[in-house]
């Protein structure tokens, strides 16, 4: 069951540049790449590879678009910025606020509206850029992360990160929220198939009849006994049918004996000929033939005729059957890995025929020509960079081998896989096999996992390294060397909070203020979660259990910082909000007045 595969030798600049974002300029043909780690935006000649210039932004970067000779660039933070750079000048000629974790800038056809997903206040901001104003902010379901725009301008589709509701229901799936631009509303939420979840790219096809989305199909409601043919995550690419606003199916990337993990980008090919899709996991990408993918999904029957003859080369026979079919882009795709130098793809764009993607744990740029398949890799260091070329820190390293999936039995999935690129939650409940079988948990935030043992729901792990290590073994079943736990130790430990969207101007509103009176005394929540950590650090019965767990029964007390962005709550997620936890059977605020209710519940959001 068990493979050996040895840490890679990842080198990197003396400043990892993180490419997040990519957006070529067709006047210039210079290609324009958001560095998130050191807050600037490169512009690189894609041809000869010479970084033509390096213009600072005040945030990391973490979205791009161009028009008209300007340059739009997101700039992720608690109170994020759009700006509007010259590209003639390389200066900033105007900025613009939006919300929290600004990113996906996504323009107008007719070039009078800008739209920004602000990842952790679920909303779209509309900026009016002749007012050079945000002329509203639209509310979607949660963590948008991905945006694109119908041709005709009608439509912009919103890829939600995460679900949003209990984890606990016989469905749970993220969705993809559509606006109607003119009347400034969601005119839809299309939902998607059981267990998608960790939606990240989003393209619409050059003709505006369908549009692609990336993100894990995962097989939660059973337990994580094996991995093979994806058991436990699929990783997959939904296309809609802009015409209906409905999903026309779901298409596995994966093949099946070799996982395709963590789709991130995908971008659809001018003339229409092609699907590119990234595979930040697997390190490679998947060219898909768009004609021929559609043709055969919109000829699937829906239901089987009885006088027809069974093809026994196909394994799809109807349409429901293509999300569990590991071979239905046989024929129809080519898998191109990357060089062992180029690592992390997540960026993406198509322009003349070549596909242009950003590596981000390498620094480095991969010029692919769609026809040869011919690549070449250019790497983000200016010159003056190369004198002081170093292996990277040990949490960098392990934020590579938390999101890196060849270090998981033929790359069917990451520790991102589960915990998304940073760390924390995919929503979802999971029956592991560490605390018995028939028990599914949901999943937890590794912030602060190290300073708050035990590990896991029933405390089963002593601690989070030692969770560490035996996640490797039971999650990516392989056994890796000890480097590799110890770049996973120190990545975790080097997460840092994000301020909450609750606060204002980094500090509690009058009403949180109020709330933490109530949390340290008449609420009673200081108890069990005591500053500074937020919890105790012990196991409790608090009157949750659910019918899987045994009478028995104590859970631990997790951290409640952060908890503003892992809902949903308690061990079964079965509490969407903090206020139905509260309200549920844990938590004693029968006495409180609902003003004082809302106060509670507003700084535990703000924490």
């Amino acid at each position: 069951m068990f493979g050996v595969l040895l840490a890679i030798s990842l080198q990197v600049s003396a400043h990892e540049r993180s490419p997040a974002a990519v957006a070529l300029d067709p006047e210039s043909k210079l290609l324009y790449i958001a560095c998130a780690t050191v807050d600037s935006v490169l512009a690189i000649d894609p041809l000869s590879g010479v970084i033509a210039k390096e213009i600072p932004v005040p945030q990391p970067p973490s979205g791009l678009t161009i028009s008209r000779g300007k340059l739009y660039v997101t700039c992720a933070a608690p109170v994020s910025s759009l700006l509007i750079i010259d590209l003639s000048t390389s200066t900033v000629i105007g900025k613009i606020a939006s919300g929290h974790t600004a990113m996906a800038p996504v323009l107008h056809p007719n070039g009078t509206r800008l739209y920004v997903c602000n990842r952790f206040e679920n909303s779209v901001s509309m900026i009016d850029l002749a007012g050079a104003r945000e002329a509203k902010r639209v509310p979607v379901s949660r963590e948008p992360v991905g945006a694109a725009i119908t041709p005709d301008g009608k439509f912009l589709l919103i890829a939600n990160h995460l679900h949003n509701g209990r984890a606990n229901a016989t469905e749970v799936a993220a969705s993809v929220s559509v606006v109607d631009t003119a009347a400034e509303t969601v005119a839809r939420e299309i939902s998607f198939p059981n267990g998608s979840g960790l939606l990240r790219g989003i393209c619409v096809s050059p003709d505006g009849k369908h549009a692609a989305v990336t993100h894990l199909l995962s097989r939660f409601n059973v337990p994580t006994t094996q991995i093979e043919r994806g058991w436990i995550n699929n990783n997959a690419l939904t296309i809609i049918e802009i015409s209906r606003l409905e999903p026309l199916n779901t298409v596995l990337l994966d093949e099946i004996d070799r996982g395709a993990a963590n789709p991130w980008a995908c971008a659809w090919s001018d003339d229409g000929r092609f699907i590119v899709v990234t595979h930040a996991g697997t390190h490679e990408i998947s060219l898909i033939d768009a004609p021929g993918l559609l043709a055969k999904l919109h000829n699937m029957p829906l239901e089987i005729q009885h006088n027809e003859m069974t093809d026994y080369t196909m394994a799809s026979r109807v349409a429901a059957d293509v999300p569990n079919d590991l071979s239905f882009l046989v024929g129809l795709r080519r898998r191109i890995a990357l060089p062992q130098s180029d690592r992390g793809p997540r960026a993406l764009t198509l322009f003349g025929g070549r596909a242009y993607v950003a590596s981000y744990f390498s620094d480095t740029l991969n010029v692919i020509d769609l026809t040869s398949y011919q690549s070449r890799s250019i790497s983000l260091e200016r010159a003056s960079d190369l004198a002081s070329h170093h292996r990277p820190s040990l949490a960098r390293m392990g934020e590579f081998y938390f999101n890196d999936a060849s270090i998981c039995f033929q790359g069917w999935q990451s520790c991102a896989s589960c915990h998304s690129s940073d760390g924390r939650v995919d929503g979802l409940n999971w029956d592991n096999l560490n605390d018995g079988i028939g028990n599914p948990k949901n999943v937890k935030s590794l912030l602060l996992a190290h300073e708050t043992p035990p590990s896991m729901w029933l405390g089963v792990r002593s601690n989070a390294a030692v969770a560490v290590r035996a996640g490797i073994k039971n999650s990516l079943f392989t056994i890796q060397p000890h480097e590799v736990g110890n770049a996973l130790d120190a990545y975790l430990q080097s997460l840092q909070k994000i301020p909450s969207p609750h606060l204002r101007d980094g500090k509690l509103t009058p009403a949180a203020k109020r709330g933490e009176k109530l949390f340290s005394g008449a609420a009673g929540c200081a108890d069990c979660h005591p500053k500074p950590l937020y919890t105790d650090l012990k196991q409790h019965k608090v009157g949750t259990r659910s019918a899987y767990d045994q009478p028995g029964d104590k859970f631990d007390t997790p951290t409640l910082t952060e908890v503003w962005r892992t809902a949903p709550y308690l061990h079964d997620g079965s509490a969407t909000t903090v206020g139905e936890v509260l309200t549920g059977k844990h938590g004693n605020v029968a006495q409180l007045a609902p003003e004082e209710l809302s106060n509670l519940i507003e700084f535990v959001l703000s924490l």
